[in-house]
């Protein structure tokens, strides 16, 4: 029985033919995990903010290091997003220091850097306040972060678009 080329064609690929499925669960898997490194690894710190918080504006093209952050929110202060004082608590008290907040950050000060060669030169306090805070609570927080030995203060702000 001779076999026609289109017949012996349809033969060649019945033979040749493998049932060779693709996992590609496996290389999505893959790519989840490139990506997800990818965006982790980009270099930006962005610092966390309360949404009560309503940062102002500023033109500032320094990026922020990583260090201790006062958060003054209209109702509260936080260190390191523990609450420590009222605003009115804060507002109400006699004099510049504020008590609990110089507690707590004495309590930061204290502690330890497990290798020596990240500790800082001088204590770092990022102040993170609401645009609309009295300047008087602002400078109350300021004395009393200075009290604490904090020496180096920054304030957090969020970027303006620059214009092109």
């Amino acid at each position: 029985m001779k076999l026609t080329p289109i017949q012996k064609r349809a033969e060649r690929k019945a033979r040749n033919h493998s049932d060779l499925d693709m996992n590609l669960v496996a290389l999505i898997d893959i790519f989840t995990i490139l990506i997800f490194f990818l965006m982790s690894s980009t270099g930006v710190e962005v610092l966390s903010t309360a949404q009560a918080v309503k940062l102002p504006q500023s033109t500032a093209e320094k990026s922020p290091r990583e260090m201790l952050v006062v958060t003054v929110s209209a109702t509260d202060i936080l260190v390191g997003g523990r609450k420590v004082a009222t605003v009115a608590e804060a507002l109400a008290t006699q004099g510049d220091l504020i008590a609990p907040l110089k507690a707590e950050l004495d309590l930061q000060a204290t502690r330890t850097v497990l290798r020596k060669e990240n500790e800082p030169q001088n204590q770092s306090v990022t102040i993170m306040g609401d645009k609309s805070i009295p300047y008087s609570l602002l400078r109350k927080v300021m004395y009393t972060a200075a009290r604490a030995n904090f020496s180096d203060v920054s304030f957090a702000v969020s970027q303006k678009a620059s214009k092109a």
